[in-house]
This record gives C-alpha cells, sequence and structure tokens, in this order.
C-alpha cells in the first residue's frame, strides 16, 4: 500500500532546481539506518523522482488528491525463490510532495527518514498493517 499524502495541500512550495538539500536528507537518512537492516541497502538503488509517473500512479491505485512519498518495486527478501531471475530492487522517493507537505526542514528531514525506512521495510517484507502497528 503506498504512503499517502499528509499535511496541507496549500503549503508552499519549494523553489525549483533546490534537488542538492533534499538529496543530503536522504544521504542522512540512509546514514542512519542500524545494522543489520543497512546491508539490504546493497540490494536496492535509491532514487529520487520529482512526482510519480501516471504508470506508478495508476498501480497504486490513487486517486487525483493523493499522492506518494516514497514506493518499494521488486520482489521482497521474503519472497525470493532459488530457481528465480535477480529482479531490480528499487527505491523511490518522490521529492515535489515531501517538500510541499513538508516545509519545515526538521518536518521534512524527519518524513524523509520514515519513508526511507518505510520502504526499505517492504524490501524486508513487512507489509503496511505491521508497520501502521510499529508506527511507521
Amino acid at each position: 500500500m503506498p504512503k499517502r499524502r499528509r499535511g496541507a495541500r496549500s503549503a508552499p512550495r519549494r523553489p525549483a532546481g533546490s534537488h542538492a538539500p533534499f538529496e543530503r536528507l536522504v544521504d542522512r537518512a540512509l546514514a542512519g539506518i542500524p545494522d543489520p537492516f543497512r546491508e539490504a541497502l546493497a540490494e536496492v538503488a535509491i532514487v529520487i523522482e520529482d512526482e510519480p509517473t501516471a504508470a506508478q500512479r495508476r498501480d497504486n491505485q490513487l486517486g487525483e488528491d493523493e499522492m506518494l512519498y516514497g514506493l518499494y518495486e521488486g520482489v521482497p527478501r521474503t519472497e525470493y525463490g532459488a530457481d528465480w531471475s535477480a529482479t531490480p530492487n528499487r527505491i523511490t522517493l518522490f521529492r515535489l510532495p515531501l517538500e510541499e507537505d513538508f516545509v519545515d526542514p526538521a518536518e521534512l528531514a524527519d518524513e524523509v527518514r520514515i519513508t526511507v525506512i518505510h520502504e526499505l521495510a517492504h524490501h524486508l517484507g513487512i507489509d503496511d498493517d505491521r508497520l501502521h502497528e510499529l508506527g511507521v
């Protein structure tokens, strides 16, 4: 299940082209992943996109007023099979929805961290129901 939009839709947008600060937030969130979970990061590509594609929105059954902060695409570790060929695993973080909904820098940093953990958990085979129980 995708991470749904939270926060004010009327929040002011950050200036276009401010990718470097967001990349630093992602790097900081990744660096904060503790062992042994950090090892799983070697199995996934971390990608930053501005927004989800039309196909990603359709595949995740998003309404017009819903948005993703992050998305895990791949085969979770718990579903690997010995006879399967390797499938590229990727976590995509969507910069514009995060920056729009979390204009306060501290809140944005916290939500980037939460989103990274949430999507990595999907790679580890943890579903949304369990993540909600854990508060992620």
